[in-house]
């Protein structure tokens, strides 16, 4: 009977330590992104920066709006993680979360920012939350369909462990890959001053449609319960090394404009 217990207890416990683990992007992906647009800052973005964040890089900072989610008195900002859109549909054109989405915590985030009056303690806060929504946006299932919740419900076996196609793409080929962020920020493809202009040109909501673009593929490239492992990392990988490296040089160039 007491071993029974102790099995329970254990199964309980690893549950709630894998349920608490999940992360959009990943601890991972976040803090590659951070690194990625460390790189990109003018010097002036970045001293100013450094001072609101008391020396904490922006790969530490980035998960930090995952790691506040337990705490109920953040419930508020849980809609900004994500935009639900039909396949196909405009920014402007589709139905509104009335509690907010991706777009209108960025733009939140911005504002206070860049408003003279707003304290340092603020200024730290919703930079973090920053930081962390551009990862999200450019992750291509947090601009997915409302009735799947991104994906979240359509499940899928990631080498022969149950998981979701949303689950794939936050957290488990990166985690499968085993390469540090600093690795990964490391072995970005080398682009000219040109192709990162080309990157960093046009609006957040410009920003959204592009990556908008890549959701149906994602949709598209698994089957419910279907059995996933190298093959699909083979073949989708690549585009989640892009978007990470998309996403550190637009948050660069948002944070320039901001702080620059």
């Amino acid at each position: 009977m007491k071993l029974k217990f102790v099995f329970i207890l254990v199964m309980m416990i690893t549950f709630t330590i894998s349920a608490n683990s999940i992360k959009d992007w990943g601890n991972t992906g976040h803090r590659t992104i951070g690194e990625i647009a460390e790189k990109h800052l003018s010097r002036k973005a970045k001293r100013k920066i450094n001072k609101l964040l008391k020396g904490e890089s922006l790969a530490f900072v980035s998960t930090y709006m995952d790691d506040i989610k337990s705490d109920k008195k953040y419930d508020k900002y849980k809609p900004w993680h994500y935009v639900n859109m039909p396949i196909g549909m405009k920014y402007e054109n589709s139905k509104k979360n009335p509690k907010g989405d991706l777009i209108t915590g960025i733009n939140y985030c911005v504002s206070v920012l860049k408003d003279k009056s707003s304290s340092d303690e603020e200024k730290n806060f919703y930079l973090k939350f920053l930081i962390h929504l551009i990862g999200d946006m450019h992750q291509p299932l947090h601009v997915g369909r409302a009735e799947d919740w991104g994906g979240n419900k359509i499940q899928v076996q990631w080498h022969g462990v149950g998981s979701n196609i949303h689950r794939v793409w936050d957290d488990d080929m990166l985690e499968k890959w085993g390469m540090s962020y600093v690795e990964l920020a490391d072995n970005t493809k080398d682009l000219t001053k040109e192709q990162i202009k080309a990157i960093q040109k046009g609006t957040i909501v410009d920003w959204l449609h592009e990556i908008h673009k890549i959701t149906p593929k994602v949709y598209d490239s698994v089957q419910k319960g279907e059995k996933l492992g190298y093959r699909y990392s083979y073949d989708f990988f690549p585009t989640v090394r892009e978007q990470l490296q998309i996403a550190g040089i637009r948050l660069a160039k948002m944070l320039n404009d901001i702080f620059g």
